[in-house]
């Protein structure tokens, strides 16, 4: 979703914070407004660990997205820092979208962040948040107004969009809206830039996306994974070597597969969709540690920004 703008146009530049439950679809959407993919999406809950930012343009106005960790009722250290992180990004933004799932109506996750939203000084007669019911290709109008009356009524919004991000139904409406949200000022960021993440850190976020989509049950939550080296070839592409961290030695079994195969399809996916994303060949190389308590490590959430402690 990017436009440039024209020579007599007052330039907008500022953050929005995208919040909301686990899988209500905020990376999908922040991959929709940016128009690439800088955040990774699992249909698994609590993908996003990290606050990552991708940069939307429109118009004269360039919107820089973070799209957050899930709030969620933290039990971990790490579930602490990403909720942490959460609401502190919607304390340091220019502007907060809320994104609830349509379908999942109003849940306890959901109440609980609308609670989080007052505790924040929002609500009728104070600073507001744009709220997107997500998924609304899914439910029934009547049962969809309904909702949409609900939130409306306790004063936190000041405007209530309904959108598909995976579809892209209604997201140009709501980009419209964030770019005028914007602050006047010059824009942050250069206009072919498309998010802050390094690539290394790009690289391991993609190599967890593809473990989350092969692997189940308990695996996903308790693996992480660093590019340890990034060295480029003579082919003009990188050589990237990343270690996939994991608790047990049974998950690592679970990750390897049987003669090897599992790593070798997730590293295969990892290695395209890197090639296709930094248009040059990619030489990917995964292995498999065992490191016990990696959660309790104060290095994995300075690597994240997150605060370790929370």
């Amino acid at each position: 979703m990017s436009e440039t703008p024209g020579s007599d146009d007052q330039t907008r530049a500022g953050f929005v914070a995208v919040i909301g439950a686990p899988n209500a679809g905020k990376s999908t959407l922040v991959n929709r407004l940016v128009g690439a993919k800088v955040s990774i999406v699992t249909h698994k809950v609590q993908t996003t660990r990290a606050r990552v930012l991708g940069v939307a343009l429109h118009g004269a106005s360039q919107i820089a997205l973070i799209d957050t960790p899930g709030i969620f009722q933290p039990k971990r250290r790490l579930d602490r820092a990403m909720v942490s992180a959460a609401w502190s990004g919607a304390d340091d933004a220019d502007a907060v979208l809320l994104l609830i799932d349509a379908v999942g109506g109003l849940d306890d996750e959901v109440r609980a962040i609308l609670d989080g939203l007052a505790d924040h000084g929002y609500g009728a007669g104070r600073r507001q948040a744009v709220l997107a019911l997500n998924k609304t290709d899914a439910i029934k109008p009547p049962v969809l107004l309904k909702l949409a009356d609900e939130l409306n009524a306790t004063g936190l919004f000041s405007e209530i969009f309904m959108i598909s991000a995976l579809k892209g139904d209604g997201v140009a409406d709501l980009a419209a809206r964030l770019a005028a949200l914007m602050p006047e000022g010059p824009w942050l960021y250069p206009e072919d830039q498309l998010s802050d993440m390094p690539q290394r850190l790009l690289a391991a976020e993609v190599v967890r996306e593809k473990l989350y989509l092969n692997v189940h049950q308990e695996v996903p939550y308790a693996l992480t994974v660093e590019t340890e080296s990034w060295e480029s070839t003579k082919d003009g592409g990188a050589r990237v070597e990343a270690v996939i961290y994991v608790e047990r030695e049974s998950q690592r079994s679970i990750i390897l597969g049987k003669g090897g195969q599992r790593i070798k399809r997730i590293g295969q996916a990892a290695r395209e969709e890197l090639q296709e994303m930094f248009e040059h060949p990619v030489h990917l190389f995964l292995f498999v540690k065992v490191r016990d308590r990696w959660q309790d490590d104060p290095e994995r959430y300075r690597m994240w920004n997150l605060d370790f402690n929370v």
